[in-house]
């Protein structure tokens, strides 16, 4: 893994695109190598155009999943995903969409059934987030905004997909470090982090007898385009600084998170928050 020393400044506009990015994060593409963890299982990954839900899609492929990818509007970001899931000799399903509506996610459940023949892993992974210095700069609509795309898209794609779940399954949510140590100037997404890390416990208890696994990757600064696209250039110059490693994360060094706790021999691990944050403490 190449270490990135400094990030230039930089800034795109919302939702932000891989390829406007400098430098071009790293989601596995020439390092991941699978090993047949996720063989014969069907995954949706929301958010998985690019940053981290990219780099899932790649592992996932190369572990052997077919997969539908959930996003936005980013095309080209999308259709990059799934030239690698593809070249990895599974099936993709790029999905568009706003997953803020309860109906969109209830149709990408059933498209996956429909195309992949069920549902193994659902990986909620989409997030909006966006900066302030004060909390009179948030709107109302902005507050609404980030928890319909963060955690009541979580609750629909989840409550639909889960009939069509079946014992060994695995439900993943991507919190953050925000959860527990919250940046003030990303309160409605710090906040939205913490329900997500709660939904995620509760959740795994209520799964629990159906044999339906849940757990929560909290993530420390990752160099995806929600970086450039949600914080000022100078913010982003010094962005993941302020960890142990002294840098942020690239996509493909959270992918193994996830390949854990997809791979049905991890049968014990429900409820679990899997840091990843560069030495940071998890509170």
């Amino acid at each position: 893994m190449t270490e990135q020393k400094t990030l230039p400044e930089q800034q795109q506009e919302m939702p932000g695109t891989t390829g406007d990015m400098e430098p071009v994060p790293d989601h596995g593409e020439a390092s991941y190598r699978g090993s047949g963890r996720l063989t014969g299982k069907r995954a949706i990954i929301t958010g998985g155009d690019s940053g981290i839900g990219r780099a899932v899609a790649i592992a996932f492929a190369r572990e052997g999943a077919d997969l539908v990818i959930a996003y936005l509007c980013e095309h080209d970001d999308a259709k990059e995903t799934a030239r690698w899931v593809e070249q990895a000799g599974r099936k993709c399903l790029l999905i568009a969409g706003d997953i803020q509506e309860a109906a969109h996610c209830r149709k990408i459940a059933d498209d996956a059934v429909a195309e992949l023949g069920g549902i193994d892993i659902v990986v909620n992974n989409a997030a909006h987030q966006a900066t302030f210095k004060e909390i009179e700069e948030i709107s109302d609509e902005e507050w609404e905004l980030t928890f319909r795309v963060n955690i009541h898209a979580m609750f629909y794609l989840t409550k639909a997909a889960l009939p069509h779940m079946k014992r060994g399954s695995a439900i993943i949510n991507t919190a953050s470090i925000n959860a527990d140590v919250p940046n003030p100037t990303l309160l409605p997404y710090a906040t939205t982090k913490g329900a997500i890390q709660n939904f995620t416990a509760g959740l795994a208890q209520m799964l629990a007898e159906k044999g339906i696994r849940a757990n929560t990757v909290a993530p420390g600064p990752v160099w995806t385009p929600l970086i450039p696209s949600t914080m000022p250039a100078e913010t982003v110059a010094k962005f993941g600084t302020n960890v142990p490693m002294k840098r942020p994360a690239q996509p493909a060094e959270l992918a193994t998170s996830y390949v854990m706790l997809a791979d049905p021999m991890s049968s014990y691990v429900s409820g679990a928050t899997i840091a990843v944050t560069g030495g940071k403490p998890f509170l």
